[in-house]
């Protein structure tokens, strides 16, 4: 019995260290997959482009600034006196409007209803996000966002679609600096 016992050991430790050779995978990639979304990326981004090129076209009362994020904005209300703009940690008290590139309503202020942000530290849409730090308290101004800078290829579950670009009208309430807030 002992015997056998060491003897069924022995095999087990033969076994398992005896050279093994690596499986080969069951399917290899050549990288299409990711160029190709790339290349679908570059092609929705250029059209998104081209749309809100012939909204700005079209608007020729207003002048419209590009932001270095990659979206586009005219101020409604420009205030022209030195102002803090908000920063990380601040409290952005503001409202806003959501339109298709239509102008379509998609979401109203009274939908949406007036916002409490504490900048930088929550999570709102990505052009918001960038969008808000750039006004000054009492200013409004109307966001061109494609859709990487709105809600992505994903949509809002509701009633913005995917890869839908966007116009938001935002009123900056008002600003709380966070050292105030201590």
């Amino acid at each position: 019995m002992k015997i056998l016992f060491q003897l069924f050991i022995a095999s087990i430790l033969l076994t398992s260290c005896s050279q093994q050779k690596a499986r080969k995978p069951i399917s290899q990639t050549n990288g299409s997959f990711i160029k190709e979304s790339i290349e679908r990326n570059k092609e929705l981004i250029a059209g998104e482009e081209k749309l809100i090129d012939s909204i700005i076209k079209q608007d020729t009362l207003k002048e419209y600034i590009a932001s270095s994020k990659g979206y586009w904005y005219k101020y409604e209300t420009k205030i022209n006196e030195e102002s803090i703009l908000p920063k990380k940690g601040d409290i952005a008290y503001f409202d806003y409007q959501i339109h298709d590139i239509n102008n379509k309503v998609i979401y109203s202020k009274e939908d949406l209803k007036p916002q409490k942000y504490v900048v930088d530290k929550q999570n709102i849409m990505m052009g918001l996000r960038d969008g808000i730090k750039l006004m000054k308290k009492g200013e409004t101004i109307t966001f061109l966002f494609p859709s990487h800078m709105a809600f992505g290829y994903h949509g809002d579950d509701n009633e913005i679609n995917p890869n839908e670009p966007l116009i938001c009208t935002v009123n900056l309430i008002d600003l709380q600096q966070e050292n105030s807030n201590k």
